[in-house]
């Protein structure tokens, strides 16, 4: 298993045909954390509304969060634009998964990050809605020709290659607006006092320090496949989910009779879910009895009004 004290994962698309969601079905089911933070366009209403595109590996992602939350664990869910519908229920706590626009999260060396997903920085997003829709259109076409010319390459024996973010870092205007992103949200977490910023929306996973402040994009779950963690320590980081569970099968390839000629856990040939469901609340509560202190709460806004989450 994967353990760590917080997960952020953001811009999953579910209910587009470009999510990634059969690899991130296998992240989660490698999951265990104390709290999982959703930062934004996980299902992405944006493409549902001209048709409905529902695979079964989609509907087994939110079963994941849901097994995480029985559990144990916190689940925040931040909505994007491609999800603002679900604004509507700020402050409302639905199956378990609370609802809020932004979070303060305090890292284990209590270290305080705003989680956000960043969409209130995009003046495209803010101020054109129909030019930022186009352009995730634009986007989605750009992911199915990168998706052909990748199945070229990988029958030429080559390896992967990104067009989109060839096209990304070739476009100076491109280029502009993701380091105007990346500095209104670090600005936007020095005016509040605190460490850094973790956000998503622009699909680019990034770690970058600047004067003593922490940005951390969680990328996505169309190229990248990416998330932001905090280990039991508070350190930080970002990383790529499929390595991370290459490299725990790896680990546990010796007595682990799933494990393919690759390493990689097929996901239909995982520990049945009730044997990770029982290996997950032992591991949980080992560590929380071990710990000196209770875990630092969560601290939602919601409209502007700010509360904890997650204490008794």
């Amino acid at each position: 298993m994967l353990h760590y004290r917080t997960v952020f994962i953001s811009d999953t698309h579910l209910g587009s045909r470009g999510s990634q969601a059969r690899d991130l079905v296998r992240f989660l089911r490698c999951l265990t954390c104390e709290t999982l933070y959703l930062v934004g366009d996980v299902v992405d209403l944006w493409r549902m509304r001209t048709r409905v595109y529902w695979p079964v590996e989609h509907h087994e992602v939110l079963q994941q969060v849901l097994r995480l939350i029985q559990d144990g664990a916190q689940v925040v869910f931040i909505p994007g634009n491609h999800d603002e519908a679900v604004r509507e229920y700020l402050g409302m706590q639905l199956g378990g998964v609370r609802i809020a626009d932004q979070a303060v999260h305090e890292t284990a060396d209590h270290r305080r990050f705003l989680v956000i997903h960043g969409d209130q920085f995009d003046l495209v997003v803010r101020h054109s809605r129909l030019v930022s829709m186009a352009g995730s259109m634009a986007y989605e076409w750009l992911i199915r020709l990168n998706r052909v010319y990748n199945a070229v390459r990988r029958w030429r024996g080559k390896p992967y290659w990104s067009l989109a973010q060839y096209v990304k870092g070739r476009v100076k205007s491109a280029c502009t607006y993701i380091s105007r992103f990346e500095d209104a949200l670090m600005q936007e977490a020095r005016r509040r006092g605190l460490q850094g910023v973790i956000c998503g929306h622009i699909h680019k996973p990034e770690e970058r320090v600047e004067e003593g402040f922490t940005y951390y994009n969680c990328g996505d779950w169309i190229e990248n496949c990416t998330a932001v963690v905090e280990d039991f320590d508070g350190t930080l980081r970002v990383i790529e989910a499929l390595p991370a569970i290459a490299e725990m099968v790896k680990r546990q390839r010796a007595g682990h009779p799933a494990a393919n000629a690759s390493g990689i856990i097929a996901a239909d040939r995982l520990t049945p879910m009730p044997a990770v469901r029982a290996a997950s609340r032992e591991s949980l509560i080992r560590r929380q009895r071990a710990r000196l202190r209770p875990a630092s709460p969560v601290v939602l806004e919601v409209n502007g009004t700010v509360e904890p989450y997650g204490v008794e």
